[in-house]
């Protein structure tokens, strides 16, 4: 019998798992407490490891393993209490893991640069090796997970070995074979082995798939503890493990291992307790980064909670008993049937939005996947630039889509490192300014009116109007005697190319990432907003549809065509008589609004169509906002608000401004989706003037 095997299905499955395993081991190095490390996170972040280097082991990924194999003896002699946890360790491990992280993203491409990996190793070497084990001590012992015996050999130890094996029940299941490790123990001396429990086992009352056995062995011939230690390395959490030299009147107590899953540990989203603890400051020197410490790749797979799937199936059950019911009215119809067909029907309508809300529960993620990395960033960043900050993070549990979440990352990043940058200051001027030395950055994520907002809080200094307005004036961006109010000056960090900073440095100064930000959230169909206050602090607020599938919108109407406008970007609907628009240039007209001038976009002008009202008195104004910038979109009539299945006009047709996707309506017909950030430019490039221009800065 041959058994297909897809390799890369296999890469894939590997490459997940590990990373979900350094994204353990990251948030746990994060969370340790100088001196004496807490036994259990330095057993998490332990396992996790061990994994990692078992799995690249056994795929043939040999850089992955060995170079994780020094990462865990590391690790290892901190957890039983030989290592003081310090910081130049942890430094140490996060580069590692970063490395390893760098690594296993290359296996895609099938070659592994091992030029970083092997620097790290001859740190990791000195560590071990200049450093001398602290002494184990009495507290040590009540470690849940193992002990090391002092008394007994030491692990550089040349020995003849007792050692008692009892594989777990499960360890069959993780495709561990107790027989290849009786094997690789042959290899290294003469080997004695006597099993124990076969005579209790009764044919047909045993699980087959359970390791029912034990073993007493005996090894011999002048071997190296280390290498009797390697050779149940990858089993020493899935068994009960007792290796003793033979030549001594003293019992050690060797290794004793309790059964734990090591897969499970290794594949499962961390404890509450494993996440780094945000609201601890940070005080280590690094270097800045240049980016950001390396995430998760974008994945083509979900992991879905079960009851998910339960719930799907229950619905498409349910789906199916109301299509059998519509079915009767297939064959005699008539119109005494006509009630029951109403019920049948609006029994399919409710039917058919639970499996849509079902279906985009299971692309729902919960948002921790992306904050996970702003502990380390928000260390690596504020120890560089001598600031100490306190993250905070809140609403980590919001869901949204699966594409929206891979994403919002990149602008993220930007906006807390333009908090950590610009907005927090160094301990001493916090103290100048009477506010603790510690700075505070919050990121909370919550859900409102049917979208996701997220907001970047600091209390740094704010936005120093002053300072970005004399820029934007010596840029030719305001002119030299307009007057602007505070949230249009705070919106002009969002332009291309601004920047307040004097000089470029490793973090800021180049005029790019704040409208990169502004871009990549108008791309997802939200937008961002800022207030500052000076010398209080600054808040971003994103606001981001739950999914990019399905859209809630506006439906409009101009001559005989219809188009959706989103509501996250609808402010409000007016109606405005000619005598209140005014032209400029001839080409451009102008409506007030409360305290401001905005430009009127003509939907028939720029698609070119034929529409029913030429007049403003005759038809509606659509008071939309993108990018800061609001306008009036003028339609002939206003129709229903609803939700509309996102079709990508690109992939099947072509790219067209103005225009982001297309959609069926119930009647059958074709409705465009109007794309507000697109339409506004293709606007200002058909009426550029320079008066137009300063309006678009609002």
């Amino acid at each position: 019998m041959s058994i297909d095997i897809d390799m890369a299905e296999i890469v894939q499955l590997f490459i997940e798992e590990s990373m979900e395993g350094l994204d353990i081991m990251e948030s746990g190095l994060l969370n340790l407490d100088l001196g004496a490390a807490d036994p259990e996170t330095m057993n998490t972040i332990f396992r996790a490891a061990h994994s990692i280097k078992g799995g690249g082991a056994t795929f043939g990924f040999t850089e992955v393993s060995e170079f994780a194999h020094h990462v865990e003896t590391l690790l290892d002699e901190m957890r039983q209490g030989q290592r003081s946890v310090t910081r130049e360790g942890v430094d140490l491990l996060l580069q590692s893991v970063d490395c390893i992280r760098d690594m296993i993203n290359s296996l895609a491409n099938g070659a592994v640069d091992t030029t970083r990996s092997k620097e790290l190793e001859v740190q990791l070497e000195q560590m071990l090796n200049g450093d001398p084990p602290a002494q184990s001590n009495e507290a040590d012992s009540s470690a849940p997970e193992s002990t090391e015996s002092t008394t007994a050999a030491s692990i550089d130890d040349v020995a003849d070995w007792k050692i008692y094996f009892k594989p777990a029940a499960g360890m069959l299941k993780s495709c561990n074979d107790p027989l290849r490790i009786l094997r690789e123990l042959k290899q290294l001396g003469k080997l004695e082995v006597r099993s124990e429990g076969g005579d209790q086992l009764v044919f047909g009352e045993f699980d087959p798939e359970e390791s029912q056995l034990a073993w007493q062995l005996e090894l011999t011939g002048g071997v190296l503890r280390a290498e009797v230690k390697e050779v149940f390395a990858w089993v020493e959490d899935e068994c009960e493990l007792i290796i003793e030299p033979i030549a001594t009147s003293v019992v050690a107590t060797g290794i004793v291992e309790k059964p734990v899953d090591v897969a499970a540990a290794a594949s499962s989203d961390p404890a509450p307790e494993q996440v780094a603890d945000a609201e601890k400051p940070q005080s280590t020197p690094a270097k800045a980064p240049k980016k950001a410490p390396s995430g998760r790749p974008e994945s083509s797979s979900i992991r879905v909670n079960i009851d998910k799937v339960d719930a799907l199936i229950n619905l498409v059950g349910e789906l199916v008993i109301t299509q059998s019911m519509l079915s009767r009215f297939n064959g005699d119809f008539d119109f005494t049937q006509l009630e029951s067909l109403r019920e049948g029907l609006t029994q399919l309508s409710r039917n058919t939005r639970e499996l849509q809300e079902s279906v985009m529960a299971i692309r729902m993620l919960p948002i921790s996947f992306a904050f996970s990395r702003f502990p380390r960033l928000v260390r690596d960043t504020g120890n560089a630039l001598s600031k100490k900050v306190e993250l905070r993070l809140s609403g980590e549990n919001t869901e949204l889509d699966k594409t929206v979440l891979e994403k919002i990352g990149d602008p993220l990043v930007h906006l807390v490192r333009n908090s950590l940058d610009h907005g927090l200051e160094t301990p001493e001027a916090r103290v100048a300014a009477g506010k603790p030395e510690t700075g505070i950055l919050e990121l909370k994520a919550y859900h409102e009116g049917g979208n996701i907002v997220i907001d970047v809080i600091d209390d740094g200094a704010g936005i120093n109007k002053e300072r970005v307005l004399a820029k934007a004036r010596e840029r030719g961006l305001v002119g030299p005697d307009e007057q602007l109010s505070d949230e249009r000056i705070n919106n002009l960090i969002f332009m291309a190319g601004f920047s307040t900073m004097d000089a470029v440095s490793d973090l800021s100064g180049r005029g790019v990432g704040m409208d990169v930000v502004r871009r990549n959230i108008s791309d997802l169909g939200g937008h961002v907003a800022v207030h500052s206050e000076t010398g209080v602090g600054s808040k971003f607020t994103i606001r981001l549809p739950l999914t990019l599938a399905i859209l809630d919108g506006q439906l409009v109407r101009v001559g005989k065509q219809s188009y959706i406008i989103s509501l996250v970007s609808i402010i409000e609907t007016i109606q405005r008589s000619s005598e209140m628009v005014n032209e400029i240039t001839g080409k451009s007209e102008l409506f007030k609004l409360r305290d401001e001038y905005l430009p009127v976009l003509r939907l028939h002008d720029l698609f070119g169509i034929e529409g029913d009202c030429k007049n403003i008195d005759d038809g509606l104004l659509v008071v939309a906002e993108a990018n800061g910038q609001r306008v009036g979109i003028f339609v002939d009539d206003l129709r229903e608000q609803q939700q509309v299945v996102i079709k990508s006009l690109e992939d099947n047709y072509r790219q067209t401004p103005g225009i982001s996707g297309a959609t069926i309506l119930g009647d059958g017909t074709v409705a465009l989706i109007i794309d507000v950030p697109g339409l506004i430019q293709l606007y200002y490039e058909r009426n550029s003037s320079p008066s137009l221009s300063t309006i678009a800065v609002a």
